[in-house]
């Protein structure tokens, strides 16, 4: 059975203002949280890592993190690798663009007094080595693929509120 840690992340616990976004009147450090994950279902071809927040105010949530086309023989990523700048990425992978416009992990940032909003860091396991998306590619594009290549999936949700 697939499952997902972090050192960083922990089910059910507030988001460490190390992995809050910075900017939009947040003022974290951006940081993407170190993430492993075990118990790959047979068959699994690769991996990839996403955030929502189904709780931002939009209609269908906030995407804070999109990443595919993670190999096979890669059970972790290490915290920052979602700055495209650090070059921590494995090789293949890819980060598709997040509701904040742009390639890459965006940490939580809901708006003041919205309450406590669940982030949910999910893993996938895949039944191809590679899904035919664009680097930089929507959520969308990429749940819609996931939809139809998942073996596994695994998932921690952190909270965060101001």
């Amino acid at each position: 059975m697939l499952k997902l840690t972090s050192p960083d992340i922990h089910d059910g616990k507030t988001i460490p203002m190390k992995h809050v976004f910075k900017g939009m009147s947040c003022t974290g450090e951006n940081v993407s949280p170190a993430l492993s994950w075990s118990g790959a279902p047979a068959g699994t071809k690769s991996y990839a890592v996403t955030c929502h927040d189904p709780d931002a105010p939009t209609g269908s949530g906030w995407w804070h993190w999109v990443v595919y086309n993670i190999p096979a023989d890669v059970t972790a990523l290490p915290q920052g690798a979602g700055d495209p700048a650090t070059k921590l990425m494995p090789k293949g992978a890819a980060q598709g663009k997040t509701d904040f416009g742009t390639a890459g992990y965006g940490g939580p940032c809901p708006p003041p007094g919205h309450g406590t909003h669940h982030y949910h860091f999910k893993v996938f396991a895949l039944d191809v080595d590679h899904l035919d998306i664009p680097d930089g590619g929507s959520p969308a594009m990429v749940g819609f693929n996931l939809h139809f290549h998942t073996l596994g999936k695994a998932e921690l949700v952190g909270l965060f509120g101001r």
